[in-house]
């Protein structure tokens, strides 16, 4: 078993992100970013902080903490957007790749044109009221994902393989991590790890601010995505696709 080598920066480096205040301005600044190194060379938040931070349990300067209070802030969203792995979008973005990644569909639409599996309507139901037509946006729950997937109907002598079509959900930014909490016993007190919050981004920024890139092809959203990357990121073109995800058809 192989030690996990992290591409941090030097604790002395002048230029290391030392804040998750600092790190949210940085990916407001420059729109969107990577959690985890990657096979586009400085395009995350591991190359830019001090390698000896991770996972010490400092929530002053743990980028690992940082992503919750980040990620409960919802100045910038987090979740799981790049190549299935965990990354921050600003909110000038957010609309852009989810025309992208959604093809200009909102959630209740593709199920209904019957572009959805049945595992991601399970998911989706929790959030949104298919049956409606006088209110197509999304609802304001904020769910548990330990408690989402006993909902969704996932588990034991249930549906399979939860965490890759919540996975795919966030990668189509029809969910987000909105907030991290503990569980709690039937007494009410809290137990355990943090465990991921998901809320749909409209609940937290509005359908307006979601959809605001649906007048423009998908492919013209993710070439803006591609030509961003590649001017902030100079690498080789297949490695910004594999993270970005494919080019949408005309």
């Amino acid at each position: 078993m192989s030690d996990w080598i992290m591409k941090g920066l030097d604790w002395d480096n002048p230029l290391r992100i030392r804040s998750a205040a600092a790190l949210t301005s940085w990916v407001q600044e420059i729109g969107f970013l990577p959690l985890f190194a990657n096979d586009v060379p400085g395009f995350s938040a591991e190359e830019h902080t001090a390698s000896r931070a991770w996972w010490t349990g400092s929530k002053l300067t743990d980028p690992w903490e940082w992503r919750e209070e980040i990620a409960a802030s919802h100045v910038v969203a987090y979740g799981k957007f790049f190549d299935g792995r965990a990354g921050f979008i600003s909110r000038q973005w957010l609309p852009c790749f989810a025309n992208a990644r959604r093809l200009g569909w909102d959630f209740d639409g593709k199920w209904q044109d019957g572009r959805a599996p049945a595992r991601e309507k399970a998911i989706m139901e929790h959030y949104i009221n298919v049956e409606s037509e006088d209110d197509p946006e999304f609802t304001g729950a904020a769910i548990l994902s330990t408690e989402l997937k006993k909902m969704a109907g996932f588990g034991k002598g249930g549906e399979k393989n939860f965490p890759g079509i919540l996975t795919g959900l966030q990668m189509q930014l029809y969910l987000v991590i909105a907030d991290f909490r503990k569980r709690q016993t039937k007494a009410g007190k809290d137990y355990g790890m943090p465990v991921s919050v998901l809320m749909t981004p409209e609940s937290i920024w509005g359908y307006e601010t979601m959809t605001a890139a649906y007048r423009e092809e998908p492919h013209e959203s993710w070439q803006r995505i591609f030509e961003h990357t590649r001017k902030l990121w100079p690498a080789d073109d297949a490695a910004i696709v594999r993270l970005i995800g494919k080019r949408p058809g005309k």
